[in-house]
C-alpha cells in the first residue's frame, strides 16, 4: 500500500480503516457495537473526520463535546483506551509516513490522556473534601448529588 500524505483528504480513509479494526477488536468492537447502531456508522465517522480535521488542520468542522460523550456511555474502562491507542498507532504507521504517523500519534495520546483523566482521576485525600471529590467517605455517607 502507498503511503498517503496526512492532510484534510486523507483523513476520511485512515479513519475508515482504523474503525474497521476497532470494530472487529474482541475488547473494544463490543464496546462501540453498543454505543453505535450498524446504521449510525456513516454519521459516526463523519463526526470523527471532523473531529481530526478540527484537531489536526484547525478547520473547525467540529463542534461536539467528546468528553461528554465518553463520559455518558458509562462503562469505558483504562483498558478501552489503551488498546484504542494500540490500534491507533498501528494504524497511523501502516498508512502513513513514520514523520506524519507520528504527529497523528502524538495527538491521539495527549487526547487521550485527556480523556482517561477526566473520566478516571479521583483526588483522593485531605483536599479531596475540600474540593468535592467523591472520597469514599463521601461515598458511604451518601453525601454525593
Amino acid at each position: 500500500m502507498a503511503r498517503m500524505t496526512l492532510d484534510d483528504t486523507s483523513l476520511a480513509p485512515f479513519l475508515a480503516a482504523f474503525y474497521e479494526r476497532v470494530r472487529e477488536d474482541p475488547l473494544i468492537g463490543p464496546v462501540f457495537a453498543a454505543a453505535i447502531p450498524e446504521a449510525g456508522w456513516p454519521q459516526h465517522l463523519a463526526t470523527i473526520e471532523a473531529f481530526w480535521s478540527s484537531v489536526l488542520f484547525r478547520t473547525g468542522r467540529y463542534k461536539g463535546n467528546p468528553f461528554g460523550r465518553h463520559q455518558a456511555l458509562g462503562v469505558l474502562r483504562p483498558e478501552h483506551f489503551a488498546r484504542w491507542l494500540d490500534l491507533f498507532r498501528e494504524t497511523a504507521a501502516a498508512r502513513f509516513s513514520p514523520d506524519d504517523a507520528a504527529i497523528l500519534q502524538e495527538r491521539a495520546e495527549r487526547i487521550g490522556a485527556s480523556l482517561r483523566a477526566g473520566l478516571f482521576f479521583r483526588l483522593e485525600g485531605p483536599d479531596a473534601d475540600a474540593a468535592g471529590a467523591a472520597t469514599p467517605a463521601r461515598r458511604a455517607s451518601g453525601s454525593l448529588p
